[in-house]
């Protein structure tokens, strides 16, 4: 609706970034108003059934394991490096589409996306080594 609503605004180059930005600052928006929302959603086993009898138990205790390890460092992360770090890797988003989205240069993006991943791995490494 918003987007419908912002059309005057788009110049016609890149119709995605444009509404991926629109959803970037309305999400920032209404976290701004409800900071203890949960965007989480509880796993449905029978949506999620791989088909597959032969996982053990410990190969998906494990898989889990590393999912939280995961999701705890990324929410470890300052907001801007998680969101140019979801974007590029779960979204495949080019380096200018991350740009055009977060409104911020290309140098920026490039060493916010380092700096993401340098976070990353020392927060994986030292939690792994306990």
């Amino acid at each position: 609706l918003r987007a419908f609503r912002s059309f005057s605004g788009f110049h016609g180059t890149n119709g995605r970034a444009w509404l991926l930005t629109i959803v970037r600052n309305t999400s920032y928006t209404l976290l701004k108003k409800n900071r203890a929302v949960d965007f989480t959603t509880p796993f449905d086993e029978e949506i999620h059934a791989t088909g597959h009898e032969s996982v053990s138990p410990a190969t998906i205790l494990e898989h889990s394991e590393d999912a939280e390890l995961i999701k705890e460092a990324m929410d470890a992360l300052p907001a801007e490096f998680r969101e140019i770090l979801v974007l590029r890797h779960q979204e495949g988003l080019s380096y200018k589409e991350l740009g055009d989205i977060a409104q911020i240069p290309l140098g920026t993006v490039m060493s916010r996306l380092a700096r993401a991943r340098d976070k990353l791995k020392e927060y994986l490494a030292v939690r792994m080594s306990k």
